[in-house]
């Protein structure tokens, strides 16, 4: 003991920290000063009643008259009321409070009822689909107690935090655990980078505080993995540094307005590192940069791979759009890219990110048959075919796109493996443009000759690009 005393003794002395923050003795002084920030939330939605149509016609008395009753109720034709349950925290006194979107979605009335008890009436200021935030408003007749965003990005795995919600309509539960694991993917959106934590969440709990041992919000609320539909231990938070710049947005401009480059990025496997000769597969792969926004206005070029943003290390495909969305528009920033090998830097102007509508689905012709002859990279497991107006018709592939058909696919083979289909389009071959299957099949046979373990291509599938790595061992 006294080894071990003067081990930690000597370690502190050294400037070392050995122990982190102990374990509270008791949450309750913290849950009295922040319960009264949490409020509950209740959403009435009004559902269409059926068309006429879709009740059937049977017979008066018949026993298919009780069955269709019982099944529909006895108001079918009447509209329906359906109400739902969820948490929210004030974010400022006059009266601002952050939930989730999925929680309001949809609504027709929201009633925000306070820790006293009290009951307002709640209007929508903005919402974000696609981090699951909503900013509500209430006219309070004094100001309410309100909580803080903290930093979510100093949190650490094993930290203490505390949920409060509303799970399941009981009123206001306190409920304790740590920071299970950090920027998970659970795919719920394209910002996905949830702080996973076991203190228990339940139905209800959505849109409420995670709370640090400090009293600040460093999560909110949003899902759980539940088999059976409770509480198992994996809840997620929306982390509070993403929330705290959409809410921001929000109460402004009633929407989000995110930063935007104009390219399409994708992972960098470690077939693609092998064929672009990367050290590493870190970083991300610009598969497709959009003629005249500020990527090509910059210089940047296919095959790019993003290393760094805005001084800020680019990990991988997921990490490099939220950092692009979170940057201001208008600024002005630099970008770190591998250009065959080397390092270059681009300055790009973030402008903003249009969330229009999706574009329409081309025209469905008939398909008529190419007379072509096939040619087969047996190596690859890919049939392949000239790209000329039958093939272009079949599969609707675009005027502007030039290369080689995909005819068909070994089932068992490594074009199979990465998900190739008829239909796709071979633009290049180790970034050299390929017009013919003879040309891939040169192409092919040479790097299996020169010992190479994978063949990139870039490949467009209805029109977006694609880097594909295949390996040829």
């Amino acid at each position: 003991m006294r080894f071990a005393l003067a081990f930690c003794a000597a370690l502190a002395l050294a400037g070392t920290s050995v122990w982190a923050r102990p374990a509270p003795d008791s949450f309750a002084d913290l849950a009295a000063k922040l319960l009264p920030t949490v409020v509950n939330i209740a959403t009435t939605q009004t559902l269409k009643a059926p068309p006429p149509s879709a009740i059937p016609n049977v017979p008066p008395g018949s026993p298919l008259e009780d069955l269709f009753k019982n099944f529909l109720g006895p108001n079918a034709e009447r509209p329906k009321h359906v109400t739902s349950l969820g948490s929210g925290f004030v974010i400022d006194p006059a009266g601002f409070i952050v939930t989730n979107n999925h929680v309001i979605e949809d609504s027709d009335q929201i009633a925000v009822t306070l820790n006293d008890g009290s009951s307002l009436p709640a209007k929508i200021v903005g919402r974000d689909a696609k981090t699951d935030l909503a900013l509500l408003k209430v006219m309070p007749k004094k100001p309410l107690p309100a909580a803080h965003f903290g930093d979510s990005d100093k949190a650490r795995i094993g930290d203490w935090v505390m949920a409060i919600g509303d799970p399941f309509g009981l009123g206001s539960t306190v409920t304790a655990g740590i920071v299970s694991a950090r920027n998970r993917d659970i795919n719920a959106g394209p910002y996905d980078d949830f702080i996973q934590t076991d203190a228990p969440i339940n139905r209800g709990n959505s849109g409420g505080p995670l709370f640090d041992m400090d009293g600040n919000v460093i999560g909110i609320n949003s899902a759980i993995f539940s088999p059976s539909g409770g509480s198992v231990g994996i809840g997620f938070s929306i982390p509070s540094n993403m929330a705290r710049d959409v809410v921001a947005q929000l109460k402004q401009f009633g929407v989000a307005r995110r930063g935007w480059i104009g390219v399409r990025i994708q992972q960098v496997t470690d077939e693609i590192a092998q064929g672009m000769g990367l050290p590493s597969s870190q970083g991300a792969l610009v598969a497709d940069v959009t003629a005249g926004g500020p990527a090509d206005k910059a210089g940047l070029k296919n095959g790019d791979v993003v290393v760094g943003f805005d001084s800020k290390p680019v990990a991988d495909s997921r990490e490099l759009p939220r950092i692009v969305a979170a940057t201001p528009i208008g600024k002005t920033v630099n970008v770190d890219v591998l250009r065959k090998g080397k390092k270059q830097s681009y300055k790009i102007l973030i402008a903003k990110l249009d969330e229009g509508p999706a574009d329409k689905p081309g025209n469905k012709l008939p398909p008529p048959p190419s007379s072509k002859p096939k040619s087969k990279v047996s190596q690859l497991g890919l049939s392949l075919a000239p790209l000329d107006d039958a093939a272009r018709v079949k599969y609707k592939i675009a005027r502007n796109i030039q290369g080689v058909v995909v005819s068909d696919v070994d089932s068992d083979s490594p074009a199979a493996d990465k998900n190739l289909r008829p239909g796709d389009v071979i633009v290049e071959v180790q970034s050299q443009p390929v017009k013919s299957p003879a040309e891939i099949e040169a192409r092919v046979a040479a790097d299996v000759k020169a010992g190479k373990k994978s063949e990139l291509m870039l490949v467009s599938r209805n029109g977006e690009m694609t880097y594909v790595g295949l390996r040829l061992d």
